[in-house]
């Protein structure tokens, strides 16, 4: 079993950023690989960014693609989605989400994924 906590979201104006953290506890965090999806208000849950379990690879959907990042500390247990200048579109309640690491990386699939963490809230207003 993992458990995954997620943390650090909030309210922030268009253009500014925030850092997410996913920790996790329970089996070798090291050997799963994460996803950070997100729901937005009357929306289906959407993939933004994956790493893999050496975080020798990422994967983020396009319409992140150069403000957000996504890194791990295997010492802390923890994954961050840095996000960096956000807009409206980007308020959602973002997930993380891992599985262990054997075989092909499915990123952007939901049910690929084994244990999910129950979501902060992130709004972009001004």
């Amino acid at each position: 079993q993992v458990q995954l906590v997620e943390s650090g979201g909030g309210l922030v104006q268009p253009g500014g950023s925030l850092r997410l953290s996913c920790a996790a506890s329970g089996r070798i965090f090291s050997n799963y690989v994460i996803g950070w999806f997100r729901q937005p208000p009357g929306k289906e849950r959407e993939f933004v960014l994956g790493i893999s379990s050496s975080a020798g690879s990422t994967y983020a959907t396009d319409s992140v693609k150069g403000r957000f990042t996504i890194s791990r500390d295997i010492a802390k247990n923890t994954v961050y989605l840095q996000m960096n200048s956000l807009k409206p579109e980007d308020t959602a309640v973002y997930y993380c989400a891992a599985r262990f690491s054997y075989g092909s990386i499915r990123w952007s699939e939901a049910k690929w994924y084994n244990y999910w963490g129950q979501g902060t809230q992130v709004t972009v207003s001004s």
